[in-house]
């Protein structure tokens, strides 16, 4: 079976991990700044935490930004639940801004019209997450002129997006939001095995982020309320949490680091090469905005169903019989029972929904050959002319 995604882990990422198990650290320790510093330097921000999931990354930021009951938090439906669920953690109420048609990230106009609304309403989000799908950035300028305009947060869910760029400015410089969250899950293109991380140019984010990661605790005296009465001293001044990543995540991390430019570089020559050699299929292929450069996470198609015999799920089965592992980003998360039970049902988006029911993740990953691609556009051009 050739996977949709697959980490590549070489002898140097091997040996910084070993050099952790060897050191007197092996969680909390430096690695875990060091990985930090190396990421936010790549991406222009000023301050990165990281965490032990992007789903830790995203809750933590969404407290920093003071979400909380009462409060709206809006994002895409098409994304992995996380993007949603962090807003319900903090118990707010999350609602959905429909995808644009061509990039499949959440649709400036139908995010201008629903704050339009929303003012009328009185229903105004404190928080919208925007959704870099596959790697791709959002129209974050517009975004950012419409968070000015109403009074939003921006968190950039970037877990697709290390290493890609929007108008020339790495995803992560947070110079159109307020803070983004970045994954280091096994099939993402950096990985630290679980993992996570928040970046961000606000100092005051920054303290609060730190705080949340670690229960809460501060052993920095300018935070604390009492007089420290020794070096032992620690004090809970928030509820926090347990999100700690590991030092051996860490140096795995920054190890992998070392090699983003080349992952993203080779994601690219074989997405501009499943181009060319699927151009002539009835599926749509990825359009690329001018403004952006994709890390290329997925390669997602979209099957011309009126042009073809077989239904969506005949091709997908049949691809996955021929030992081809494509897979479906994402099932609409408002089409997902429990955010039924919330008062959601299908034809609430019909963009997301429409892409939903066309859409494959054909592999892509770094060390994927040219044969292993080849096979998978042989089996997809066989099936597709069957049919």
């Amino acid at each position: 079976m050739i996977p949709y995604g697959k980490q590549n882990i070489n002898e140097a990422d091997i040996q910084a991990v070993m050099d952790v198990l060897q050191s007197d650290f092996i969680t909390q320790g430096p690695a875990i700044e060091r990985f930090e510093n190396i990421v936010a330097d790549y991406c222009g921000s000023q301050y990165a935490v990281a965490v032990s999931s992007a789903t830790a990354a995203l809750h933590i930021a969404c407290l920093a930004a003071g979400l909380g009951p009462g409060d709206r938090l809006w994002t895409s439906p098409i994304t992995f639940v996380a993007s949603a669920n962090c807003g319900l953690y903090c118990g707010a109420t999350v609602d959905f801004v429909d995808i644009d048609p061509q990039t499949y990230n959440l649709s400036i106009p139908a995010l201008e019209a629903k704050l339009k609304d929303a003012k009328t309403n009185g229903t105004l989000p404190k928080v919208v997450i925007p959704v870099h799908l596959a790697g791709q950035s959002c129209d974050m300028a517009a975004i950012r002129r419409l968070a000015d305009d109403y009074g939003f947060t921006v968190i950039e869910d970037a877990s697709h997006a290390i290493g890609g760029s929007y108008q020339a400015h790495k995803v992560g410089s947070c110079r159109f939001s307020d803070m983004t969250v970045f994954s280091f899950h096994p099939v993402k293109i950096v990985t630290t095995g679980e993992g996570g991380m928040v970046l961000t140019n606000n100092p005051q984010c920054y303290e609060q982020l730190a705080l949340l990661r670690s229960h809460g605790i501060t052993r920095n005296p300018a935070q604390m309320e009492n007089e420290p009465p020794g070096p032992w001293y620690y004090e809970q001044i928030a509820l926090g949490f347990n999100y700690r990543m590991t030092d051996m995540q860490a140096a795995l991390g920054a190890s992998q680091m070392q090699r983003i430019d080349a992952f993203v570089q080779r994601r690219h020559e074989l997405a501009k090469r499943y181009n060319q050699k699927l151009a002539h299929l009835p599926v749509a292929l990825p359009w690329q905005h001018p403004d952006t450069h994709s890390a290329f996470h997925l390669y997602s198609i979209r099957l011309q169903t009126d042009k073809i015999r077989l239904s969506h799920r005949q091709v997908f089965e049949t691809l996955r019989q021929a030992g081809i592992g494509v897979n479906l980003h994402y099932i609409p998360v408002h089409t997902q029972p429990y955010y039924r039970q919330l008062g959601f049902q299908e034809g609430d988006f019909p963009q997301a929904e429409a892409y939903y029911r066309t859409a494959i993740s054909l592999p892509l990953f770094y060390d994927l050959t040219e044969t292993q691609q080849d096979s998978v556009v042989e089996s997809l051009e066989a099936i597709l002319s069957d049919g």
